[in-house]
């Protein structure tokens, strides 16, 4: 693969490909903070599009070094997912439910909680390290931060618009921030098992 138009095109598509389950739980991370500061607006979409850059410059590296192995860890992505969003999500979920958390009580999610969410919503962009295996490791890189930039852009939308929506539905934000995070784990489970 050269520098091309194509590369970059390629790459600004699979950052957005990438990018929509990270989208899905920024949302619900806005729903459920509609208070959060645009500081922590930009690290939590900051650590979304790390992770998204991370995992397929793990998956080239696992491609060009070490293919058997990825291929067995492979089947295993749906699973991950489902354990890591389904654990966050539940626990949205009744926390919400109890309504344990009051208005000024609700500083939203941890550092360790928003780390398990970045990689859960971005390992399977490991199998993108199939997709740009023939690339040098610069061109790869450089699509990985292509893929960081767009992901960076799409979740900090979500976040604004769960931030927007969060005001009008405060009391329920944590239950619909909640399903959404576990739908989003059931949708990455039975697509990576059944499709």
């Amino acid at each position: 693969m050269t520098w091309s138009f194509a590369f970059f095109f390629n790459s600004l598509l699979l950052g957005i490909g990438l990018a929509m389950d990270a989208f899905s739980v920024s949302l619900a991370n806005g729903l459920n903070e509609p208070t959060m500061s645009k500081k922590k607006m930009c690290g939590i979409a900051g650590i979304f599009a790390f992770f998204q850059a991370l995992m397929p410059m793990l998956g080239w590296f696992l491609i060009r070094t070490l293919c058997s192995c990825f291929n067995q860890f492979q089947k295993l992505i749906p699973w991950i997912a489902l354990i890591l969003l389904g654990f966050i999500g539940g626990k949205m979920l009744l926390e919400g439910i109890k309504n344990q958390e009051t208005e000024a009580e609700k500083s939203g999610l941890g550092f360790g909680s928003l780390i398990v969410q970045g990689i859960a919503t971005s390992i399977d962009a490991l199998s993108v390290g199939c997709t740009i295996s023939e690339y040098g490791f610069f061109m790869a890189l450089v699509s990985a931060f292509i893929i960081a930039l767009v992901t960076f852009g799409i979740c900090f939308s979500g976040l604004i618009i769960g931030k927007k929506f969060g005001t009008k539905i405060a009391g329920k934000a944590s239950i619909l921030g909640g399903g959404i995070l576990i739908f989003i784990g059931l949708e990455i489970f039975v697509t990576g098992v059944f499709f």
